[in-house]
């Protein structure tokens, strides 16, 4: 990193931030961040931009995916200097393969952070009901009935809560456990279903743990009461099983408008 910086000082590299929004299936890879073992979306997007800006660019996603989950808008900042928008997006879908897209690229003010500067993050889970070769790996396939009723009335147990300590996976590395949920909902369109939950911040496996328990509640295995006792223990093994994570989708992720330059 420190030849990178003396490279770019030496030839006068005016640093100049910009927000990337990107859609991806995530079947094929091991999640959104670089890790040793496994082909991630990052990797593949500093890879391809790296490569067509002929010098060493990373990218900051706006929160991490775990392995199969997809994304319909990610966003993920870079900094670069003297390029084209529009032409960079273009050369990045001629590298990249057909399960990830660069949607737009935008400039933004030089001290904002794609992690740090959102104000909220939506996700989507899909389930359906009736066996569909055209949702595999993009859906749950469950087949049991559930109370829709009964699942939103748990939705408003949780858009009143706040520390979800019990949904979140242990050992990891935050301060608090505390999100403030603005939207959480169950919809069902005949066998087709959709949670959409939409929040300041997300713990880690949270909205799959969240689905799985509200999936107990449509079942009766948990009722209400039960419920409101879970989110009460912090504990994770109280809560229900994480769901696949092909239904799930970061769905959107918005900031405030004045940190744009165009």
């Amino acid at each position: 990193m420190e030849t990178l910086i003396k490279w770019k000082e030496s030839y006068n590299f005016v640093a100049v931030r910009y927000f990337m929004d990107i859609s991806y299936r995530g079947t094929n890879y091991s999640g959104w961040q670089t890790q040793p073992n496994g082909v991630t979306v990052q990797e593949e997007i500093e890879k391809a931009i790296s490569t067509i800006l002929q010098i060493e660019t990373a990218i900051t996603g706006s929160g991490r995916t775990d392995a199969g989950v997809h994304a319909t808008q990610q966003i993920a900042h870079f900094d670069a200097d003297n390029i084209e928008p529009k032409k960079l997006v273009f050369k990045l879908n001629s590298f990249l393969d057909t399960d990830i897209s660069v949607n737009g690229i935008r400039q933004v003010k030089d001290d904002v952070s794609a992690r740090f500067e959102a104000t909220s993050r939506k996700y989507h889970y899909h389930l359906h009901q009736a066996k569909d070769p055209f949702k595999t790996g993009l859906s749950y396939y469950f087949r049991p009935q559930l109370d829709i009723d009964l699942i939103n009335k748990a939705c408003e147990i949780i858009k009143g809560w706040q520390n979800f300590e019990c949904f979140s996976k242990v050992h990891t590395e935050v301060n608090h456990f505390n999100c403030d949920i603005f939207q959480a909902r169950w919809v069902q369109d005949g066998t087709n279903h959709l949670f959409e939950i939409t929040a300041n911040r997300f713990l880690r496996g949270m909205v799959r743990a969240i689905v799985g328990t509200l999936i107990d509640v449509g079942l009766g295995k948990t009722s209400l009461e039960g419920l409101k006792n879970i989110l009460e223990s912090n504990d994770r093994s109280e809560a229900g099983r994480a769901v696949p994570p092909e239904g799930l989708y970061l769905q959107e992720v918005t900031y405030p408008e004045d940190i744009y330059i165009n």
